[in-house]
């Protein structure tokens, strides 16, 4: 890793497990053990990078991909140089895209329809509503100075609730919130503070949360939004982000963009909705979960912050509600979740588990020289901030190595009945 963290470096995770610090499991290791084929090795990385997009693009230009190679395929990592073949990966394995290419365009028509008819039934505003004070300020569009909703923003809240029949001041309260947690999601990307982007948010998480009353909007949802925001813009545009003017990106664009994000989206938060219903038991299930894998693969780590007072809740309650996305730059983030979606069950959720384990046993020789306002002043700033994809892989590889070890035992790491933590 970079010299900020060279030295942090564990000595083993499990007995057949390497450190992150040092030479440890690579994702092509992984891959091979998974079935798939491993890349030769080379000198240069320029070869088998070449070779990654070229399976890409080989299997994503059949007439039917087939998603258990592509599964594979994924899971190691979608290549840089073609920013088109990730966003197709994801949205093929998300079921938004069809795998038979002689329906996709059909398909993307039909999903891109439907998303519009469900704009028009539940977001409504009125032409004022939607140039609010975005234009002039970088706020969300119909929002108050004070973070309120302007009085024309919150009838139309009320009113698009009345046409679905929800509660129009419940809905009230959600747009308020979403609008209030928009300015502060992902604040180091000038993209996410664009009003054009700050709309598309808005509508996507509005329009989810009526849609799932069960769980309706909770903050962190809208951090979900940013890596699919990002693969699927630069896709379009074939563009990276860094060189986007948001200014000149056709209305077009970005409305197809928002289309992929919001059934992106509910794809992948069907899978964890219990995160997100009333108390939240996914979220303290996976807390529960990963206080017992370190308790059996570190002990002394374990028992140190016992010691100290710190609860598992007081730190990985986060990483479990926002995956992670407030723990790393949002690149790497980008490649966990190349190998979540390529995940053929539970990757957002039991898989999880196993990478934040990883992750904090990798911190455990620090870990055990802090007291407990150390440990939660490290925990608010973790120095991740120049972290890269290989960081990431291993992180991926040794989860992967946890889990195979660990999670098929019928006795070991069964999920414990939701309580106290």
């Amino acid at each position: 890793m970079g010299n900020e963290v060279a030295t942090c470096g564990h000595a083993s995770v499990v007995a057949t497990s390497t450190s992150i610090g040092g030479g440890s499991s690579s994702s092509a290791d992984v891959q091979h053990r998974r079935g798939g084929e491993r890349e030769p090795a080379s000198g240069s990385a320029a070869p088998s990078r070449n070779l990654r997009v070229g399976k890409f693009q080989q299997l994503l230009s059949r007439p039917s991909v087939d998603l258990t190679a592509l599964r594979e395929l994924l899971w190691s990592g979608a290549p840089e140089e073609d920013l088109t073949h990730r966003a197709d990966a994801w949205q093929i394995l998300l079921g938004y895209l069809p795998p038979v290419r002689d329906r996709q365009e059909q398909g993307l028509a039909k999903k891109r329809g439907e998303y519009e008819e469900l704009k028009r039934r539940h977001y409504r505003f009125d032409e004022e509503d939607e140039g609010g004070n975005g234009s002039s300020s970088g706020g969300v569009a119909g929002t108050s100075p004070g973070g309120g909703l302007s009085g024309s923003a919150a009838l139309s809240a009320s009113a698009a609730a009345a046409a679905a029949g929800t509660d129009g001041d419940d809905a009230v309260v959600v747009l308020r919130q979403i609008r209030v947690d928009i300015p502060r999601t992902c604040g180091g990307l000038p993209l996410f503070g664009h009003p054009r982007i700050q709309r598309l948010m808005e509508r996507v998480l509005y329009i989810w949360s009526v849609r799932h009353p069960a769980s309706g909007y909770v903050q962190g949802i809208n951090d979900l939004t940013t890596p699919f925001i990002v693969v699927l813009l630069t896709a379009a545009l074939k563009t990276p982000l860094e060189d986007i003017d948001l200014d000149n990106v056709l209305d077009s664009v970005l409305s197809d963009v928002e289309a992929g994000v919001y059934w992106c989206l509910t794809k992948m938060l069907s899978d964890i909705q219990d995160h997100y219903t009333s108390g939240q038991p996914g979220i303290q299930a996976m807390v529960l979960r990963l206080k017992d894998i370190v308790r059996r693969i570190d002990e002394k780590l374990y028992k140190h912050l016992d010691e100290q007072g710190l609860d598992f809740l007081q730190f990985s309650f986060r990483w479990m509600n926002c995956l992670l996305l407030r723990e790393f730059p949002l690149h790497c983030v980008i490649r966990l979740w190349d190998t979540y979606i390529a995940e053929p069950t539970e990757g957002f959720s039991t898989f999880h588990v196993y990478v934040c384990a990883v992750f904090l046993i990798y911190w455990s020789p620090q870990l055990k020289q802090m007291d407990f306002q150390q440990l939660m002043l490290f925990w608010q700033k973790l120095p991740t901030g120049k972290w890269r994809a290989r960081e990431i892989e291993t992180l991926l590889a040794e989860a992967f190595v946890l889990k195979s070890l660990f999670h098929s035992s019928p006795k070991h790491l069964a999920a414990p009945p939701v309580g106290p933590l």
